[in-house]
């Protein structure tokens, strides 16, 4: 016998009510970083955004919530499920990309390769204080001249005795300025090496790269490596090659596939909210049919855009999450969230280009999400090859 319909009217953001996939557990770990980002975040973003600072207490706090590396077990680490990780990159996220962007460095590229690929002696003397937010880390492979094109970077590693010399630039470098450790990629005479360089050793420096639009609430920096002498077990024993940044980066992207809806979910969240009493020739703006159309497609977009995420994330927890499913996700998702982030700007007219209401520096920090961990193009490349077979890249 056919089962009637669920009465009432459904949730506007929650239209599928998607929370019922999620356990109490996981609703509660996303609840407690969504009061946190209200709390901690949101009250001061747009201050942060425009005047281009990240307070490093944020931070702080964020290590004594457990957000470091929280899909790590051990060495301090909240040993979470991936899914859980994934629902604190979307509330965070909802907050603003460059805290995200925080976690997602610290967690997935400077303490996931020590965890992944370091020695014992490594993990113990790292994980955790960069756990506990004591110890801030940044992840230098990107180079003035090699962005996508990983494999062509400059940046070299050569043994003197008993230790290692590097020599090179890496650029659009998250944390690099406020950073204590760094992971830096390096040629080596007969592979890419991973090496672990304190800030403070002889030779190491940083600028802060200024004049941006987009992620100012993210520090973003230069690094200099000019003769910088490190001992032998400063090197990453576990892994050689372009493996190990590019593991490196998919744990990056899987947090950026969900983080990516929670600034969707907060442009519409606005736009809808804005379009309910924004009154023009007698009416809410809600009530045109035109307007009406733009919130739907928001509303499909974000409700989409989580159900992909929630299964990926389950995939994970399972092991049959493969990285070109993670750069599906990360390529749909902020395609998405870029398109709603574009449509809820047109809706609020002016207001929507001020820091009083969340879209434009949603739909700004989006920009550079989009480029990051990947550009679109090559992640298209990626899920070119892997339904035809065909690599495309040259």
């Amino acid at each position: 016998m056919a089962q009637r319909l669920k009465p009432g009217r459904p949730d506007p953001v929650d239209f599928l009510d998607i929370d019922d996939l999620l356990t109490g557990e996981e609703r509660l770990l996303r609840d407690t970083v969504r009061r946190f980002v209200a709390d901690r975040v949101a009250p001061h973003i747009s201050h942060w955004f425009e005047e281009g600072t990240f307070p490093i207490e944020v931070a702080r706090a964020m290590g004594e919530l457990g957000l470091f590396g929280m899909h790590l077990k051990g060495y301090g680490c909240a040993g979470m499920s991936a899914l859980m990780y994934g629902l604190a990159c979307t509330e965070l996220e909802a907050g603003d990309s460059a805290v995200r962007s925080f976690v997602s460095v610290q967690g997935s590229l400077v303490m996931y390769p020590i965890w992944e690929f370091g020695s014992e002696e490594q993990k113990q003397k790292w994980l955790p204080g960069m756990a506990s937010g004591e110890i801030i880390g940044c992840f230098g492979l990107t180079e003035p001249d090699s962005g996508s094109d990983a494999g062509s970077m400059r940046t070299t590693a050569r043994q003197d005795g008993d230790g290692w010399v590097l020599n090179g630039t890496k650029m659009w470098i998250t944390n690099g300025s406020i950073a204590d450790v760094a992971i830096v990629w390096a040629t080596t005479p007969d592979d890419i090496r991973g090496f672990i360089v304190p800030t403070d050793t002889p030779g190491f420096s940083s600028t802060t790269i200024g004049q941006k639009l987009s992620l100012r609430a993210s520090v973003t920096s230069e690094l200099i490596l000019d003769d910088v002498r490190l001992p032998h077990d400063a090197v990453l024993p576990n892994v050689k090659g372009l493996k190990g940044p590019l593991s490196c980066l998919n744990e990056a992207r899987f947090g950026i596939l969900f983080g990516a809806v929670g600034a969707a979910r907060a442009c519409y969240e606005s736009a809808l909210s804005y379009s309910k009493e924004r009154e023009q020739f007698g009416k809410p703006i809600a009530a045109f049919q035109l307007t009406q159309r733009k919130l739907v497609e928001m509303m499909i977009g974000v409700n989409s855009g989580m159900l992909l995420a929630i299964h990926l994330g389950r995939k994970r927890d399972e092991g049959s999450l493969s990285a070109e499913q993670v750069s599906y996700g990360k390529m749909t998702n902020v395609r998405m969230a870029l398109d709603v982030a574009r449509e809820a700007r047109g809706l609020l007219g002016a207001n929507g280009i001020t820091l009083e209401y969340p879209v434009i520096r949603h739909m700004n920090n989006l920009e550079s999400v989009s480029t990051y961990e990947g550009t679109n193009e090559i992640h298209t490349l990626i899920l070119g090859q892997a339904i035809t077979g065909i690599a495309a890249f040259e």
